[in-house]
């Protein structure tokens, strides 16, 4: 009997399932009104990148299986085509209460604490549209690039996760063919325009990027008529494939599969819900997805630009209040790092007590004539590290400096690729992973 229970599927929940309850968990924080309103736009927005990844790795990964015919059900008794189609239903059920909670909930509260989101162009005032389309032809449209298909022009590649506005198109004095046209949301401007408060009067109000462009999009297409424009989002495969064994130089073959991210199949289309069905029939074929992968999403696509709103300066009453980093009292005291170490053991605790130590640590062995070697594991390293740094400073000093650095932190891939070249230009002795 107990050996039957351990392998009946009904006693199992299926790993992928359980991943979308625990960020309707994450939503549930977004949905608390006891919560500071600006927190629950963060959690709001933790949704959106959480399930972002989550469909470009572990979606992903069963859609590989079902092209590879692969039929073995997991410890829950699923396939990988019926893991798919759950993930479907429990996931547009997900997007409509992330919306939901968007639109019913913090759009208006934002508003009552006196920040208007304008997330429609046509919402605008007659003086916040001319400050809008002041601000794209000074600002924006210099760095668009403007891209119709027709006969002599295919359809063009689309980044992975890139923000973009389709728009339908009929040429002037043409014979009144519609043809397809889009133009990428620049990701180098910021996603959220603050108009200047002159202009919307007492209330602080910001736009999105996107809607500054769409109202603009006449202008990008002069020789055309504008039938109707759209933003839209694709996300594709980005489950890195590689074979640690067969790999020659791994460092080599990530920055291989990094560029292959960009262009892997569709498994999600995002797109605004009023889209015009012709142009949703164009982007459906010529993307290769399907009906059950696309998600008509009732206002702006991508939620992660919650996160810089977050960061808007005069709303720290609606945030709870950053966190200190205690001192750690085994090091309160005038005497250097090393003569506390000396001492006896110190344990740290992150992120209650602060990561200064650590740094200062690192710092000291750098300088200090004493030491002969540095040997330092590295996973996730911020963009200004001082670690680096320090480091790159132990190598120039003569030292012999020997850091692992973890090329497979998924999604951080790139940023380590770069300082592990700037280590190994320091002079340091950089080691790729460990081949199981």
């Amino acid at each position: 009997m107990r050996e039957d229970r351990f392998e009946n599927p009904k006693n199992y929940v299926n790993r992928e399932l359980s991943w979308l309850e625990f960020n309707y968990r994450v939503l549930s924080e977004a949905r608390d009104k006891t919560i500071p309103l600006f927190e629950r736009l963060k959690f709001l927005s933790i949704t959106a990148s959480n399930l972002d990844e989550f469909f470009m790795v572990r979606v992903a990964s069963l859609k590989d299986m079902v092209h590879a015919k692969y039929t073995k059900p997991d410890i829950a008794g699923m396939t990988p085509q019926e893991q798919l189609d759950a993930i479907g239903v429990k996931t547009h059920e997900l997007v409509e209460m992330q919306y939901s909670t968007y639109n019913r909930s913090l759009v208006p509260a934002l508003k009552q604490n006196g920040l208007r989101l304008i997330d429609r162009h046509e919402e605008l005032t007659e003086a916040e549209a001319a400050f809008v389309d002041e601000c794209f032809m000074e600002n924006v449209y210099p760095v668009l690039t403007p891209m119709a298909v027709d006969s002599s022009r295919p359809f063009p590649l689309i980044r992975n996760k890139s923000l973009n506005i389709a728009a339908l198109v009929k040429k002037k004095g043409g014979d009144g063919e519609l043809e397809f046209a889009m133009v990428q949301v620049p990701s180098g401007l910021p996603r959220i325009i603050e108009l200047p408060e002159h202009v919307t009067g007492s209330e602080r109000a910001v736009i999105l990027l996107e809607e500054i462009i769409e109202r603009n999009i006449g202008r990008l297409f002069l020789n055309y008529d504008i039938i109707c424009s759209h933003p839209f989002r694709v996300m594709r495969n980005a489950d890195l494939s590689i074979d640690e064994d067969e790999a020659a130089d791994l460092l080599k073959e990530i920055e291989k599969q990094l560029k292959k991210r960009q262009w892997g199949e569709v498994i999600r289309l995002e797109i605004e819900d009023r889209a015009d069905r012709r142009l949703l029939k164009m982007l459906k074929k010529e993307l290769a997805v399907s009906s059950a992968d696309i998600y008509e999403i009732g206002g702006p696509l991508d939620l992660t630009f919650l996160m810089k709103m977050y960061g808007l300066e005069g709303f720290g009453h609606l945030k709870t209040p950053g966190h200190t980093p205690q001192p750690v009292p085994a090091l309160m005291n005038d005497d250097d790092i090393f003569t506390n170490i000396q001492k006896g053991d110190i344990l740290l605790t992150h992120p209650f007590e602060t990561f200064e130590p650590v740094v200062e640590f690192v710092k000291r062995a750098a300088k200090d004539p004493a030491v002969l070697a540095i040997k330092q594991t590295l996973y996730r390293v911020s963009g200004n590290s001082p670690i680096i740094a320090a480091l790159a400073e132990a190598a120039d000093n003569g030292k012999q400096v020997s850091v692992l650095v973890e090329l497979k932190a998924r999604f951080d891939e790139e940023n380590n690729i770069i300082w592990a070249k700037m280590l190994e230009k320091a002079g340091c002795h950089v080691i790729y992973g460990l081949v199981a």
